[in-house]
């Protein structure tokens, strides 16, 4: 095959999408230069971070570099939500984008599955006498599902008489926000990611020890469900180009980054690897460069950093209606958004390249704005027109990312060490990526984390839970605020997955459907063809 990858590992799932038996892949003989696609903060007018990544990818295989991309799988909840799928757009497509965006695989499922066997069998080792003194008061392992659902945020269940269990509140959130989803995109193996499931902690007992999934004797039966799950899947650009697809977790609210098996699979597969991280820079690349390489091994050979002038000019301060209309002052007040990501990559030793995603109402001169703010700013801006013309669309960019990819990031580091205690680090991405004048953690927050700190997870990353839309955590301060505060409301600890999540600011971690949501507008037409889905 033309991704380099023999027949017998290929599981086929359809007639568009298959599984990859890793066991059956052939030694690597090489290590590809990895490159990552991250972004400005989002705004409504979208910034194209996916499509950039397969345009980017598509247009590598065209100056003849051998290329895989690795993406994110989408959730169903922003899909029937209001962000939409996440298989990019226009020419710059991965395919079979309806069956990418809906149940493709049937990973999601299988993760959502696992995680609520656990949350069953909690249940049921209380329900059957409570064995291991388990605290009611204390079971901190809820429920998900893979759908916006503000009602699920917070229930009672149990109810209905002794039959039916010990009622408490407990609650749900998104499948892509699981720890499990998490480890099974850290983890190197199935072994692994057995051994990660054993160590999740589902509740504490009355003198706060933990009780984790293994004492429930768990995780051999959520590994079984993981089994397929946890191989990555391949599918293929409109330019019919690999493309593996596999694990989505959120960047908002976990840590925003596909398997590192995917990665590890592409980089012994291909000579580069096009890989994205989730919403800005401030959040997907942040976690990518302090959780992923740090916990796989990994590090970036290059960044890309998308941008739009429809993007700059909302940063700007110019309504989403008006957005279509010449406006240089505009994108050059918005550009200092543009220039706060520029700098914050700057500190893990990398120097991006900023990739201008083009739109039919871009003017010249507001392009032209963009890259001499660019050059001034330490780093070049590319115009690249993939949505329209594919992977033709951005050969420049390949050219220049090949040669950043080439000469490498020997600066490369984390933002902090990992003897870091955990609030010091949670302090170091508010203070150093969002630029706050104060953090706030109050003193349960502050005594949770040095509880755990003393049990032996000090060592572990943070992975920051925070708006999408602001450097800040409120998500109309858009540009590049400065000296507000930032407060870590709650803290949940991820012992599989191996970090230490702070929820800040109103974010959830179960989303609500907007007020017109995208399912109003999905349907089959006469012909039984999906219409709708975007």
């Amino acid at each position: 095959m033309r991704a380099g990858i023999p027949p017998e590992a290929v599981i086929p799932y359809g007639r568009h999408k298959a599984k990859i038996d890793l066991a059956a892949l052939p030694r690597p003989d090489r290590r590809g230069k990895l490159i990552l696609v991250t972004a400005i903060n989002p705004t409504p007018a979208g910034e194209g971070k996916t499509t950039t990544s397969v345009g980017l990818s598509d247009a590598l295989h065209r100056i003849g570099k051998r290329a895989m991309l690795c993406l994110r799988e989408p959730s169903l909840g922003p899909c029937f939500g209001m962000k939409g799928g996440g298989a990019g757009g226009g020419h710059a497509q991965v395919m079979p984008m309806d069956e990418i965006n809906l149940h493709f695989t049937g990973d999601f499922h299988a993760i959502t599955s696992a995680h609520n066997l656990l949350a069953a069998m909690l249940d049921n080792h209380i329900h059957w006498g409570n064995a291991l003194g388990i605290d009611l008061r204390r079971v901190v392992w809820k429920r998900v599902l893979d759908m916006n659902d503000r009602a699920l945020r917070q229930v009672v269940h149990s109810l209905g008489g002794v039959a039916n269990g010990f009622p408490r509140e407990s609650g749900f959130d998104i499948t892509v926000a699981s720890e499990i989803m998490a480890i099974l995109c850290l983890a190197r193996d199935l072994a692994d990611l057995e051994q990660r499931l054993g160590q999740i902690v589902v509740a504490y007992r009355r003198d706060k020890s933990p009780v984790l999934a293994r004492d429930l004797k768990a995780e051999r039966a959520m590994a079984v469900l993981l089994k397929d799950a946890i191989l990555p899947n391949l599918v293929q650009t409109l330019e019919h180009r690999p493309a593996l697809v596999h694990g989505g977790p959120f960047a908002n609210i976990a840590h925003g980054c596909n398997s590192a098996i995917a990665t590890r699979t592409a980089l012994g597969l291909a000579d580069y690897v096009v890989t994205e991280a989730g919403f800005g820079a401030d959040l997907g690349a942040e976690k990518f460069m302090d959780i992923k390489c740090r916990i796989a091994g990994l590090r970036p050979d290059a960044v890309v950093l998308v941008a739009t002038v429809r993007a700059l000019k909302m940063n700007g301060g110019i309504a989403k209606g008006a957005l279509g209309e010449e406006n240089v002052a505009a994108v050059r007040a918005g550009a200092v958004n543009l220039r706060r990501h520029i700098e914050n990559l700057g500190k893990f030793g990398i120097v991006p390249t900023v990739a201008i995603n083009h739109f039919t109402t871009d003017s010249d001169a507001e392009v032209a704005v963009i890259r001499e703010l660019a050059a001034e700013f330490g780093t070049e801006a590319v115009l690249c027109r993939h949505w329209a013309e594919g992977g033709a669309g951005a050969e420049e960019l390949a050219r220049v990312v090949a040669a950043k990819a080439d000469a490498g990031a020997p600066d490369f580091a984390p933002l902090y060490p990992d003897d870091m205690p955990l609030a010091d680090k949670i302090a170091t991405v508010a203070r150093e990526i969002y630029r706050a004048g104060e953090v706030d953690i109050p003193a349960a927050v502050a005594a949770q984390l040095k509880d755990w700190q003393a049990a032996g997870h000090g060592h572990v990353p943070v992975c920051m839970a925070k708006t999408q839309y602001s450097f800040s955590t409120d998500p109309t301060a858009l540009g590049a605020p400065e000296g507000h505060k930032v407060t870590v409301r709650e803290v949940r600890l991820s012992a599989g997955a191996g970090f230490v999540v702070a929820i800040c600011g109103d974010i959830m971690t179960m989303p609500g459907l907007p007020r017109v949501p995208s399912a109003e507008s999905i349907y089959l037409n006469a012909d039984g063809q999906i219409e709708g889905l975007f």
